[in-house]
């Protein structure tokens, strides 16, 4: 049986567009060579330009020490409205939940006993100035007549003591005028002082002040407001002996730290305030230490008994820098960062972390100014990469001082504009 061998042999044609593919990639790779338009890096990572990474140049600076602590609010001043006269309660004069006066009337009792003990007191007044006058004209009269041996000196001394007996019921009596009109005046209840006022705990027709001060209602200045907090006697003693040593300095210069209130759902308190006093002793039950700052509440939005975070401007850090914590690897051998040469190289870097601020860690040491440390496009780095380019890292905002600047864009290590990625933003 013939075998057609023409069938079975291919056409030369059919290998000739894998041959000019091979060609082709092999001049194209040559000229490429030849032109050197790679870079070298590039051509040690298999001809793909340095993959781009956001970093951050760093400058030292002085960086304020914040400690978020849990706090409560409470009114600066409270004032238990009480009525001190006992009687039948017949008006309130205030509405319940408004702002009242120190001196503003807030209840009507009954005033008709007290108007009454106020009449009799002024009449006893009005005897006891007639007794003093009938005492003193006695006196007088027996003056000139003991003289002349008429009234025995027993006479005259019993009229000048019934007149000095005058004298003491006139003023008696005035007392307990006075007595009766201040009793009356109790029977309009006022502000003790100025505030917020709450719902009224009686209603009128009610009988008050019956055997004890009958609380009518509440005021609470809320303007300003305390703002309770309570910290761990450890922490409190480790900033101290750090101020005393030096290492860190007051926060502002001064006695008075600035306080920032953190509402519920973490937004922050427009007005911020200062902190007042430290408690000179530790809560044994709990280990910790109470403080109290003072905050402005013109507007009235924070209220009495709101649970808050206090953030306390308590030190600050000189030479100190602040980098965003994705840039600090922590490990059980230390933490480290990684820095990018002028040159494109990178390398890890040993640093001491310090305190946390916000999103970012406090660096002791380890750091130059201007060391550009890679914050963002870390898992761009392969096995294999050597080089890479820094561009300034976008992606927060750097602290003004003792922090990250961001960094100014680096060469691109010979990699041409049009070849270059994006942005590190753009990750």
């Amino acid at each position: 049986m013939s075998v057609n061998r023409a069938a079975r042999s291919p056409s030369p044609h059919r290998w000739l567009p894998v041959g000019a593919g091979v060609l082709l990639a092999l001049s194209l790779a040559a000229c490429g060579n030849k032109d050197g338009g790679g870079a070298p890096g590039a051509a040690a990572q298999g001809g793909m330009p340095p993959p781009e990474v956001g970093v951050v140049a760093v400058q030292p600076g002085s960086v304020t020490l914040t400690t978020e602590l849990p706090g409560r609010l409470e009114a600066a001043r409270v004032a238990q409205v009480r009525a001190r006269a006992a009687g039948i309660l017949q008006k309130r004069l205030f509405s319940e939940g408004s702002d009242v006066k120190a001196g503003q009337q807030l209840f009507a009792i009954d005033p008709a006993p007290y108007n009454a003990a106020l009449q009799s007191a002024q009449a006893n007044v009005a005897r006891a100035l007639a007794s003093q006058t009938q005492a003193a004209a006695l006196a007088e009269r027996y003056k000139p007549l003991v003289a002349a041996n008429a009234v025995s000196k027993q006479e005259y001394a019993n009229a000048v003591a019934a007149k000095a007996q005058a004298d003491a019921d006139v003023l008696a009596a005035r007392a307990a005028v006075e007595t009766a009109r201040i009793n009356l005046g109790y029977a309009t209840v006022t502000a003790p002082i100025s505030g917020r006022i709450g719902r009224a705990l009686v209603t009128e027709g009610a009988l008050v002040g019956q055997g004890e001060p009958t609380q009518l209602a509440v005021i609470q200045q809320i303007n300003p407001l305390y703002v309770n907090i309570t910290q761990s006697a450890g922490d409190v003693m480790k900033l101290r002996q750090a101020l005393q040593s030096g290492k860190l300095a007051r926060a502002s210069g001064s006695e008075a730290a600035k306080v920032q209130v953190v509402l519920e759902d973490g937004s922050l308190y427009g007005s911020a305030g200062k902190l007042l006093f430290s408690d000179l002793s530790v809560d044994p039950a709990t280990g910790q230490v109470s403080l109290r700052a003072e905050v402005p509440n013109p507007q009235g939005l924070l209220l009495p008994g709101m649970y808050v975070r206090a953030r306390i401007e308590q030190a600050q850090v000189n030479n100190a820098i602040l980098l965003p914590q994705q840039a600090v690897t922590r490990g059980s051998k230390g933490d480290s960062v990684l820095v990018v040469a002028p040159d494109g190289s990178f390398a890890p870097r040993p640093v001491k972390v310090g305190e946390a601020q916000g999103g970012s860690w406090v660096i002791h040491e380890g750091l130059q100014p201007g060391d550009q440390v890679i914050v963002e496009g870390v898992m761009k780095l392969m096995p294999g990469v050597k080089t890479v380019k820094a561009v300034p890292w976008t992606g927060g905002s750097a602290p003004a001082a003792g922090g990250a600047a961001p960094a100014p864009q680096a060469p691109a290590s010979g990699v041409p504009a049009a070849q270059a990625p994006a942005s590190a933003a753009s990750q």
